[in-house]
């Protein structure tokens, strides 16, 4: 089996489904990882949201995209997963077009519908997962709860190319959504789980250990590197992480 996962950002695939990449090449099944905002960030100025993640990731805007890159190809090392990567930047330093106004100036607008000036994304983000998408692999997209912008744009072109396609619920927003901050699990309700793997406490390791290699995103999420390791045994221990989902198919 052929397995292609769309990663928002560099490290949505691991943070939410690295156990269960883990397992499948570990089976022998081929994966790729392919990130859709990895792209280089367009020339200065960025603004002061943008400023203060750079700060908090220890770097600066001309090296950020670099440096999370080379994070996102040493976490799929540890998974035996291959990966592909989009030049469409992170929506922290995009503009929309016709004004050339920040998408993103807040945290919260992360998490808000993206706005209409983005709408060509979805046909640019199409586009190149059409052109190199091979005949048989099975495609999964991240489900977007808790609704950050990259997310849906990534939803909305992998749902564009009217492709068989699966889902991965997005950890860490399944279980904490970002602007309520409230427990989104019930909501896969309308999905069907298709794809059940079990994780080892090998696949466990295998996935905290892909996560740690995001070194400069770790303070996004959590306090320290044993909170994120006792977090994701948490998330693991519920169950989570280990279906892949498809929409039911009404009778």
């Amino acid at each position: 089996m052929h397995w292609i996962y769309l990663s928002p950002h560099l490290d949505d695939v691991v943070l939410s489904v690295g156990g269960l990449v883990w397992e499948q090449t570990t089976a022998g099944e081929k994966v790729e990882i392919w990130t859709v905002c990895a792209g280089d960030p367009f020339p200065p100025p960025y603004t002061p949201f943008a400023e203060e993640l750079h700060t908090r990731w220890g770097t600066d805007g001309a090296k950020a995209s670099a440096a999370r890159r080379m994070e996102d190809q040493a976490a799929c090392r540890v998974l035996r997963a291959q990966f592909r990567h989009s030049p469409i930047p992170d929506c922290i330093y995009r503009r929309i077009p016709e004004s050339g106004a920040a998408v993103i100036r807040e945290r919260d607008d992360l998490f808000r519908v993206y706005p209409p000036g983005e709408q060509y994304l979805v046909g640019d983000i199409a586009a190149w997962i059409r052109k190199s998408l091979p005949a048989g692999a099975r495609l999964v997209s991240p489900l977007a709860m808790g609704g950050h912008i990259d997310h849906r744009l990534v939803r909305d072109a992998a749902e564009s190319l009217q492709s068989p396609l699966w889902f991965y619920a997005d950890y860490p927003y399944i279980i904490d959504d970002p602007l309520n901050h409230s427990d989104l699990r019930d909501q896969v309700v309308d999905y069907q789980p298709s794809f059940v793997q079990g994780i080892t406490p090998q696949g466990l390791a295998a996935w905290q250990s892909a996560v740690a290699a995001y070194t400069s995103q770790i303070s996004t999420f959590w306090g320290s590197l044993e909170e994120m390791r006792a977090r994701i045994a948490a998330y693991h221990q519920e169950g989570g992480g280990s279906v892949l989902w498809q929409i039911w198919q009404k009778e």
